[in-house]
């Protein structure tokens, strides 16, 4: 949903109607797999990637990342059922009745981009809990950097 300014409102982001249907491919984990949308300020979703790249591990770290349409705020998929116990400060998961929202072809974002589209180069969506540790570990990066200003 889009405020009065042109941005994001994100503890009221919903997917477009397009995202939400059920592609045949859907059950097989790969392109059209079931998801959440985590929204967050796109500062933190900035360096959120950046800790999520440089992860450790063979296994991608992030999965595909939305940037809506004004670059105030990037969209993180995640697994389906994530909106139900989603809590973090500073950002919203979309709920979507259980069915989740499918991994698009093109963002699920009206006017938005990927900033890391679904390919395989990065994981099918990004584990919660890791895109949590990085959101916290984002905002005490910006919390820093600020406090040097």
């Amino acid at each position: 949903m889009k405020a009065s300014d042109g941005s994001w409102a994100t503890a009221q982001r919903r997917p477009s109607a397009e995202a939400s249907e059920s592609p045949a491919s859907a059950s097989d984990g790969g392109p059209g797999a079931p998801c959440d949308l985590v929204t967050v300020p796109a500062r933190q979703g900035l360096e959120a990637v950046d800790i999520l790249r440089r992860g450790s591990g063979e296994v991608p770290s992030v999965g595909p990342v939305v940037l809506d349409g004004n670059c105030d705020n990037l969209g993180f998929l995640v697994p389906p059922g994530t909106a139900a116990g989603w809590d973090m400060p500073g950002s919203a998961c979309t709920e979507t009745a259980g069915r989740g929202l499918r991994v698009p072809a093109e963002p699920p974002v009206t006017g938005g981009a990927w900033l890391l589209p679904p390919n395989a180069d990065i994981g099918e969506v990004t584990d919660p809990e890791v895109l949590r540790e990085a959101l916290g570990e984002a905002a005490r990066l910006i919390e820093a950097a600020d406090g040097h200003r």
